[in-house]
């Protein structure tokens, strides 16, 4: 049994950050588990030019930490305290990732340029293109190289222990001969991403599953499961179509089972332009941009497969029509010419070369499109230190539930990086723990059922796809109901009802499992959002009028499958005045 101060779960942008903080403010006595150094969503995903949020550094917009944290707060069912911080810490984070090499293009007078994103009433964004979160990941792995820290690679995480509330060490599997390890350690950061496993129809990489599970079974609470962003992706290769595959207007194509292609976008132009920055379906929206996602879920549901075809224009496209928005953006971009492709490769030669890359090439064919999960705005709740309700175990990226309803694109990445900063530094303000050499923690290994018909993967697989139909942008109560009451039932007894082909499959299951454990807490947290405030966000609820937005002030918090709601924390306000500042902060030195 070995014994750490604090071990860290994942290997993306978030936890080689947060092992690097460790590291730097002396909390040496750490380790990092990965199931792979190259799994995860930070070093496998992105979209035409995957942003990075943070506060203005270029122009004569005027920009403050406090505009940017009402900007997070007033996205709804935020708390107040996480949104000051991370707009507080952005740039501090940002000039991390820029001393470490990425490339974020700033003006000949070495301004960082910014511009425009969803739900961002500044020009806050930047980004490295359609890769920024992988040269991120890649970054800060070099750096962590570097200091020789402690790394179970090919290891999977299957229990959090905790007792009285409070983290006791974790169990390990390991991936290539099954064998269990156990590791004590007073704090754990779990930076596993979103529980990219509970729905069939996701544009995170396949190597993406999560581990929200852990935390819940650990004991911690969840806040806002219900709130999610969906959105238009291709299928063939899972790639958000945002941005630029938007702005330069491709065809959509739906074909049928004979092999017909119908152009089913009439008079669409200027919504399919605004789905660029708009890209989240938005209930909000579905007399606008969002209505280009029911078209194509309208298509899909006919049995016909949808794509967006860059070869050639849509049939009513006259630029001289255009919205003036949509003019003068394709003006400015010098693509006011051409077929969608030809804009495409003036304004973004990269978005084309990622597709080509992985075996689509977007001159010679259509890209086919649905309607897939991206990204969980909600998650483990936490406090100001990113630290969970269980003492010890802290959050932090896409795996925290910091984001709320409507959160400015690339709002992810700046938070991945702040929260890990700022669960590594409360980690080094607290006195170590010595631990005693016989200590020893009771923990259960369950034991897995083999069979020549095994029954698990078919299991869940139709519970994913459930989860698509019933509980992802469309959500039909009374099936949300039901299909809780039957998971609830499949939790008991799963290791003996669900049986795998052989031992190699024994990771899977707990992965099912961990599948299984979020969707009952996201399902109890859909059920309570539908029923009390109807269509919202990302989630149009069938019979269910849209909410105004009264419920900004409060998160639903689940614990142990129950959800309910409690009030956001509300914004700080600070008395700034420096000598009290300084002098307080000679606490944390």
């Amino acid at each position: 049994m070995k014994n750490y101060n604090t071990v860290v779960i994942g290997s993306g942008c978030a936890g080689f950050n947060a092992v690097d903080w460790l590291y730097d403010l002396g909390v040496k006595d750490i380790a990092l588990v990965t199931e792979g150094i190259n799994m995860g969503t930070s070093r496998n995903t992105g979209s035409d030019k995957q942003t990075y949020y943070k506060l203005t550094l270029a122009g004569d917009e005027p920009d403050s930490i406090y505009e940017m944290a009402n900007t997070l707060f007033e996205g709804g069912s935020v708390h107040g305290d996480t949104a000051l911080i991370e707009a507080a810490c952005s740039t501090r984070a940002f000039m991390k990732l820029v001393h470490l090499g990425l490339p974020f293009p700033t003006n000949k007078f070495g301004a960082y340029v910014g511009y425009k994103t969803d739900h961002d009433p500044r020009q806050r964004a930047t980004s490295c293109g359609p890769l920024t979160s992988k040269l991120m990941t890649e970054a800060l792995e070099k750096n962590v190289k570097q200091k020789k820290i402690a790394t179970f690679s090919g290891y999977q995480v299957t229990k959090i222990l905790s007792e009285h509330n409070r983290v006791q060490g974790l169990v390990l599997l390991n991936k290539k001969n099954n064998a269990y390890r156990f590791i004590q350690c007073q704090n754990i950061i779990l930076a596993t991403g979103g529980p990219a496993f509970v729905y069939a129809d996701v544009v995170y990489p396949t190597s993406q599953t999560g581990g929200t599970g852990l935390a819940l079974e650990a004991g911690a609470a969840a806040c806002n499961l219900s709130e999610w962003q969906y959105g238009l992706a291709s299928v063939d290769f899972r790639w958000n179509v945002s941005g630029t595959y938007q702005q330069v207007l491709p065809k959509y194509i739906s074909v049928d089972e004979n092999g017909q292609e119908h152009e089913f976008m009439p008079d669409a132009l200027d919504m399919i332009f605004l789905k660029g920055y708009q890209w989240p379906f938005d209930v909000r929206k579905i007399n606008g941009s969002s209505k280009i996602d029911l078209l194509v879920a309208k298509e899909i549901e006919k049995g016909r497969k949808v794509y967006m075809d860059f070869r050639s224009n849509p049939a009513e496209l006259d630029f001289n029509k255009l919205s003036p928005e949509a003019y003068e953006y394709l003006h400015r971009s010098e693509a006011l010419f051409g077929t969608p492709i030809e804009r495409l490769a003036k304004m973004n030669p990269k978005a084309i070369e990622l597709y080509k890359d992985n075996g689509i090439d977007l001159y010679n064919e259509p890209l086919r499109i649905a309607i897939c999960a991206q990204h969980c705005n909600g998650g483990i709740a936490v406090d100001a230190n990113w630290q969970s309700t269980v003492e010890g175990l802290y959050v932090v990226g896409e795996a925290a539930g910091t984001f709320g309803v409507y959160r400015p694109g690339g709002s992810a990445l700046n938070s991945a990086q702040v929260g890990s900063m700022r669960a590594a530094e409360h980690i080094a303000r607290k006195e170590p723990i010595e631990f005693s050499d016989n200590a020893h923690v009771n923990y259960w290994i369950p034991k897995h059922r083999t069979s020549k018909k095994p029954n698990a993967k078919d299991r869940h697989e139709s519970i994913q796809k459930r989860m698509s139909h019933h509980a992802a942008y469309m959500r039909n109560p009374q099936e949300m109901h039901k299909l809780y009451d039957e998971l609830c039932l499949s939790r008991e007894g799963f290791f003996f009802k669900n049986t795998i082909e052989s031992r190699e499959h024994v990771p899977l299951l707990y992965k099912y499992y961990d599948a299984l454990v979020t969707q009952i807490a996201m399902l109890s947290a859909m059920i309570f959002a539908a029923e009390n405030m109807g269509s919202r966000g990302s989630a149009l609820v069938e019979g269910a009028d849209i909410d105004n937005g009264e419920h900004n002030d409060k998160v639903i918090a689940t614990h142990k499958n129950y959800s309910y709601f409690k009030p956001v924390r509300p914004m700080p306000a600070c008395d700034d005045w420096f000598e009290t500042v300084w002098n307080e902060s000679l606490d944390y030195q």
